[in-house]
């Protein structure tokens, strides 16, 4: 998944730690066989290589993954959408860009996303995207996935606590040897050497999104690496999103999707579902949050 993950377990000795995790790695290797769309011989490559031909027959995960997926897009009103892969790279974030592309060229590169075009039949389990040339990827959700997976397998193994970290996809269970609650910091982003809250995470993930290390600036605006796939413009206003749930999946996918929201409409998204909560920075450094987080700000 191009992504670092640490695994941390609590266990009687270092012989069974080891054990547990070579458990875990194993099983987010078999998933990143399953999503990539790197790997020519994965499931997810073989239905790109036939958008606008084809139906393909797929594995029920992966039908199941794409399904949830297009139900968040649907939650999101589109600002979440997994066929973003089909859109065209225009935008370049590693200093290299001088001009913004014209008004002709982002409304272009967008012309091949949309969720709407995917098309799922449970019957036969096969995935059909309907436009040539469209195609689905996980960037914005594969990584909890494999940290909710590797987290369900060692809790079903009897591990009674640890921690699954997807490159800052954190999912936790269980607590620290000395009973105390796992805590989570959350990076300043205005200086990446601190931490700008740490926050107890009881059974449960917290992802964030954020574009302080990867955003353009063009006429006084900043405009951050993660694109809406409906406008193909970059977000803007947010400099980090951080959201907590039961589930790495969803906060992942609720993460990206309040960046490109903005803050007032993706606050009233998580306000509204269920054992979700969030803390968005602006880029002036304000703090926002869901109803249920208060941050002592002293």
């Amino acid at each position: 998944m191009g992504s670092r993950f640490d695994i941390t377990v609590v266990a009687n000795d270092s012989v069974e730690a080891n054990e547990y995790i070579d458990l875990a790695v194993a099983e987010i290797q078999r998933i990143e066989k399953l999503i990539s769309s790197w790997d020519p011989n994965s499931q997810t490559s073989e239905i790109n290589k036939n958008a606008g031909i084809k139906p393909v027959k797929v594995d029920k995960e992966l039908f199941n993954l794409i399904d949830r997926a297009i139900r968040i897009s649907r939650l999101t009103e589109g600002a979440f959408d997994i066929s973003y892969a089909s859109m065209d790279r225009i935008w370049k974030f590693d200093g290299s860009m001088k001009t913004m592309p014209s008004e002709a060229e982002i409304k272009n590169s967008v012309s091949k996303v949309g969720y709407g075009n995917i098309i799922l039949d449970k019957a036969q389990s096969t995935v059909f995207l309907k436009i040539p040339g469209m195609k689905i990827g996980f960037g914005a959700i594969g990584k909890g996935y494999a940290a909710d997976k590797a987290k369900a397998l060692l809790m079903e193994k009897g591990v009674a606590a640890g921690i699954i970290n997807a490159s800052g996809d954190m999912n936790t269970w269980g607590k620290k040897p000395d009973g105390t609650d796992w805590k989570v910091a959350i990076t300043n982003p205005f200086d990446k050497s601190k931490a700008f809250a740490l926050l107890p995470l009881k059974q449960g993930a917290v992802v964030t999104s954020g574009d302080y290390e990867k955003f353009v600036e063009f006429n006084g605006i900043r405009y951050a690496h993660i694109i809406n796939p409906k406008t193909g413009y970059p977000a803007t206003g947010i400099i980090s999103a951080t959201v907590f749930g039961p589930s790495a999946e969803l906060c992942d996918a609720l993460a990206t999707s309040v960046f490109v929201m903005g803050i007032e409409v993706g606050l009233d998204l998580i306000n509204q579902l269920p054992d979700m909560e969030c803390v968005i920075i602006d880029e002036k450094g304000g703090i926002h949050t869901s109803q249920n987080i208060t941050i002592d700000k002293s």
